[in-house]
């Protein structure tokens, strides 16, 4: 019997349900649209009859909104806490700020040449201390509440130094080669003798009381730095940069006009400087790559302007209260970098407590060399005294060596400021590698002579390798500058630094 086929004119598949294609596993049988409605409400009611499924159902669509809730909470939460804590920075920086300059008019008013920030410290750690022994919880909580503006000032540190290397065209302007030279000279070796000084010191007295390292405080590393506060700093430094060239007098002065895109530039400049490889780094020091934006983008505005280069860099830092310009806004905070001095110091002080003999010894032996060697080394060659008393704290921070130079009669504190940091950047450069050459295995020998012939920008180079240092380098940074503040606050001792300068 003969097979007769047929054939459709159309695929018998695209008569299946939509639904079906997504199951194949389902049976392929027809049904009206009638059936399969009444089978589902059949589904549905068997399903919510069950006791175990509404049960359940309730519980993911109790999970589900509770999930848009929650998502949407901590949206508002996290603004919150964005908003809370930029307060909380305003408000702890602002009382630091604020302390630094009220102490600063109190002692200038009372004719008292002695650093007041430095007072401000003692007062600071000494309130920290008696409150630990009664009120421990209050000292907590004091520290606490300040943490966020502690953090912003290591954070920036850097930036803070920076004015006096971007000045130093016109610091070293009137300065001969020969005694440049001179400068020169000490400043390397001086940096190379203190360390040594320090360090061995160190090592001896760790073998004579033979003290057990223990393990420190650990120490908060700030934030790195995200996109958009580059990209903001950015957008203010063009707009202001433009906005300055046609409407120089448009803040009411040239160098508030000029500070917007002066200090943007500064301000970028350290944001790439961190963000170079560490092997570029070790050679070309975020600080340098801040100072270079600083000054190309004066050299810029001078160009465009036709004012030329040192009217802007005039701009730059003014030294007058009532006319600011960028760096006098960075250098505005040094007084606070002293203050913040006494959280690190409370923070780390049953270390030095325990390593009392290495850190004083060390620190207070290593800055009477810096301050007698420089003296004498400037007289045996022969640099102007005048000179010689402007570089003679060369190894403390800047904010205090201004502090001690203002001490004496025709120092140049613009020379001071820049030789202390070009110190700090030899420091920050070869500290490392000089340490591992002269076998300096000890953590407290290595931060304690880092510190103290580098002081800040040498300890935050050896800290970023190597934070089982930082303690030692923070306390040994602070106790470098105090004790050279309270030396040079002597007369006597003035006198005699005067009578070797000659």
């Amino acid at each position: 019997m003969a097979t007769t086929t047929h054939s459709l004119p159309f695929p018998l598949l695209r008569l299946k349900p939509p639904s079906l294609h997504s199951s194949p596993s389902l049976p392929r049988t027809f049904f009206p649209k009638s059936a399969l409605n009444a089978a589902l409400k059949r589904t549905v009611s068997s399903t919510t009859s069950n006791p175990a499924f509404p049960l359940t159902l309730r519980k993911s669509r109790h999970v589900a909104a509770k999930s848009s809730q929650a998502d949407a909470g901590s949206t508002s939460t996290s603004l919150g806490q964005t908003v809370f804590g930029l307060v909380h920075l305003v408000v702890s920086l602002g009382l630091i700020v604020a302390v630094d300059k009220c102490l600063k008019q109190a002692f200038v008013a009372a004719a008292i040449k002695f650093p007041s920030a430095l007072f401000g410290m003692f007062c600071i750690f000494s309130v920290l201390v008696i409150l630990d022994a009664t009120v421990p919880a209050a000292a907590t909580a004091l520290m606490g509440f300040f943490e966020p503006a502690f953090m912003f000032i290591q954070r920036w540190l850097p930036l803070f130094y920076v004015p006096s290397l971007v000045v130093l065209p016109l610091a070293v302007k009137d300065i001969p080669a020969a005694s440049g030279l001179k400068i020169g000279l000490i400043l390397v070796g001086g940096w190379l003798a203190t360390f040594c000084v320090a360090g061995f010191t160190a090592i001896a007295v760790r073998k004579a009381v033979k003290t057990e390292l223990v393990e420190a405080e650990p120490m908060g590393k700030p934030a790195p730095f995200a996109a958009v506060e580059v990209w903001t700093w950015t957008a203010v430094l063009l707009t202001s940069f433009v906005s300055a060239l046609f409407y120089p007098t448009a803040l009411g002065t040239s160098a508030r006009t000029c500070l917007p895109f002066l200090l943007a530039a500064t301000v970028l400049g350290y944001m790439v400087g961190t963000g170079l490889p560490s092997n570029v780094k070790k050679v070309f020091h975020p600080i340098i790559c801040c100072a270079l934006s600083a000054d190309l983008i004066a050299l810029a505005f001078g160009y465009l302007s036709k004012s030329g280069l040192e009217p802007v860099l005039g701009y730059y830092l003014t030294k007058a209260s009532s006319n600011p310009g960028a760096g006098d806004i960075l250098m505005g905070f040094l007084g606070s970098v002293i203050l913040s001095f006494s959280f690190s110091m409370f923070k780390q002080r049953k270390l030095v407590k325990r390593h009392a003999a290495e850190i004083f010894t060390s620190v207070i032996i290593s800055t009477i060399f810096s301050l007698y060697s420089t003296a004498l080394i400037g007289r045996l060659v022969q640099l102007e005294p005048s000179l010689t008393v402007s570089i003679l704290p060369r190894c403390i921070t800047v904010a205090l060596a201004l502090s001690i130079v203002s001490l004496f009669d025709g120092a140049n504190s613009s020379l001071t400021a820049a030789v202390v940091v070009l110190t700090g950047l030899v420091g920050a450069n070869f500290v490392q590698a000089t340490l591992d050459r002269l076998s300096f295995r000890d953590p407290i020998a290595r931060g304690i002579a880092t510190a103290s012939s580098a002081h800040g920008l040498g300890t935050a180079a050896l800290s970023a390798k190597e934070p089982e240092a930082l303690p030692f380098c923070a306390i040994a940074y602070a106790l470098n500058g105090i004790f050279g503040s309270i030396l040079c606050s002597i007369p006597a001792v003035r006198q005699s630094l005067l009578a070797i300068v000659g």
